[in-house]
């Protein structure tokens, strides 16, 4: 794991702003913490350099045409060739979330497909024919409830 910086109370404040709306202005943050907007901007920019937070678009992957949605666990054999599997399973552009594990599996993948035919062929086709893939697990999201960023209240 990487080491964790030292944050500061301003810190979380910046990314807790950011983090509900990453199009917050350095004006509005620095009005509310009663800081100055150079101090709330060289901060947030630290905070961006060191790729401690990442400001992006989330979208909606229902509203844009993205109706299977899944987790797939991959037991790969021999053990030697989890990294050369997770790095094929990097370049899949359906790729959400890719994880190494611990137990039956050895990898988690996330993956958004347009529908169950797409679904069906990144795991059939593609995932199943990558050398060291020995077996896999499918479970089809049906509904995603909550879909969050960590709460950073958690570490204050």
């Amino acid at each position: 794991m990487e080491q964790q910086n030292s944050f500061d109370e301003l810190d979380f404040t910046i990314m807790s702003y950011l983090q509900k709306d990453g199009r917050t202005s350095f004006t509005l943050i620095a009005k509310e913490t009663g800081t100055s907007i150079s101090t709330i901007r060289s901060r947030a920019t630290k905070l961006i350099e060191d790729k401690t937070i990442n400001i992006l678009g989330r979208v909606n992957p229902e509203k844009l045409g993205f109706n299977a949605y899944a987790t797939i666990k991959i037991a790969v054999r021999p053990a030697n060739k989890i990294d050369e599997v997770a790095n094929k399973l990097m370049g899949f552009r359906e790729m959400s979330f890719l994880a190494m594990t611990s137990g039956e599996f050895d990898l988690e993948v996330n993956v958004m497909c347009k529908d169950n035919n797409h679904l069906i062929d990144v795991i059939n086709k593609r995932i199943s024919t990558i050398d060291g893939v020995y077996k896999s697990s499918s479970t089809m999201y049906l509904r995603v409830l909550k879909f969050a960023q960590p709460d950073l209240h958690l570490l204050r």
